[in-house]
């Protein structure tokens, strides 16, 4: 892709991808060493691929940083070789993603201190690449200029029940919203009334703050946390790094950056908290589960029938709106409909459109029977 653009350069920005989900909805083919993130599932290129070349335009590979597990760790590596090894860093245990952001936070303070952090996850699909890197521009461009903090938010098109909402309220100069609260994934009700009121958007998962600015937000609202993160940072670089980061980190509270930061700095009101919300319309889509990789594609497609089939051959009578992955192998769909089927060697998921969502259940069935080669 192109160079960094030269106003961007000048802020300094560091695009941190957390990439340490196990992305359990999409099992049989996510596994613990494969999870969502390194698979092929929108194109040739691995979802962690995509989401790296895309930000290349704003910031050279050696400014990326990868926060991981060690079942993902070498697998990123080689899938992104342009990468700084020592920063694709594997966290000893899961604490959620205020510790991952926040230790990426501390450790660039240390050398910049003005560095604009992009939070973003690995997962993601964006359908207008153009346009996403205009807004992110734009947003640059407000967590430079203070304390602030800008989340790309999206405007909702159904009551979805499975995302956190962001409350707006006067617009700026900028193009962005000051921010009035966060609700985390509301019931159906709540969800349709505020689609109803017009002044709500998804939370995307992608945000930007300096690393000053984050790092003044976790020491105010994660007191206990915050020291932890420092004095691991504080070793990063040298041969103590890994014995002290795999002694401090599970010390760490397992808590979200919404939860630790956003909730209560908004709380402060919407002329106090300095968060804006910039609108991301630019094709976003989370891919959290097959019924949305399936919807994605269809539209992608425009399929008549609705069926997406992964197959060597295929033969469909009285069938619609089925997703079936079984490559190699010759599929017939008869008289079957909504369906979601996925083969590997070892596997075979069966369920429907309306259940996929149930698909990581089945992860922790095969945990809990310690059936480690299943998952």
């Amino acid at each position: 892709m192109g160079k960094p653009r030269d106003s961007v350069l000048k802020t300094n920005f560091y695009p941190v991808i957390l990439a340490g989900g196990r992305g359990t909805r999409f099992w049989p083919l996510s596994r613990k060493r494969r999870a969502k993130q390194l698979l092929a599932l929108d194109g040739k290129q691995t979802m962690i691929q995509q989401t790296v070349s895309r930000l290349l335009p704003l910031a050279p590979a050696k400014r990326f940083w990868i926060i991981t597990n060690e079942d993902s760790r070498s697998e990123i590596a080689r899938q992104i070789p342009r990468l700084n090894k020592p920063q694709i860093i594997a966290e000893p245990v899961g604490r959620n993603t205020a510790p991952a952001i926040g230790l990426a936070a501390f450790i660039l303070l240390q050398s910049h201190p003005d560095a604009v952090i992009g939070m973003f996850p690995s997962d993601h699909v964006i359908g207008d690449e153009k346009r996403y890197l205009q807004v992110l521009e734009k947003g640059i461009e407000i967590a430079a200029a203070g304390e602030n903090i800008v989340v790309l938010g999206i405007r909702p098109t159904r009551a979805e029940t499975g995302y956190g909402y962001i409350k707006t309220g006067a617009p700026t100069e900028t193009e962005a919203f000051r921010v009035r609260r966060f609700t985390e994934k509301p019931y159906a009700e709540r969800a349709a009334r505020f689609l109803e009121e017009g002044n709500y958007f998804w939370n995307s998962g992608m945000f930007l703050w300096s690393a000053r600015t984050l790092a003044h937000a976790l020491r105010e609202h994660l007191p206990k946390t915050a020291p932890i993160l420092e004095q691991i940072a504080d070793a990063f670089g040298t041969r103590k790094f890994a014995e002290i980061f795999r002694r401090l980190y599970p010390k760490c509270e397992n808590i979200s950056i919404d939860y630790a930061v956003l909730e209560p700095r908004s709380s402060k009101g919407d002329e106090n908290s300095n968060i804006f919300c910039l609108p991301a319309d630019f094709g976003w889509n989370d891919l959290g589960s097959w019924t949305a990789l399936h919807e994605h594609h269809v539209a992608k497609s425009k399929s008549a029938d609705g069926n997406l089939i992964s197959s060597e051959g295929r033969f469909t009578l009285d069938a619609a709106g089925n997703y079936i992955h079984a490559p190699g192998k010759f599929v017939a769909a008869v008289g079957v409909n909504n369906l979601v089927v996925v083969e590997t060697d070892d596997a075979l998921l069966i369920t429907t459109r309306d259940q996929a969502q149930d698909v990581g259940k089945i992860v922790k069935y095969l945990d809990q029977k310690k059936l480690h080669k299943l998952v």
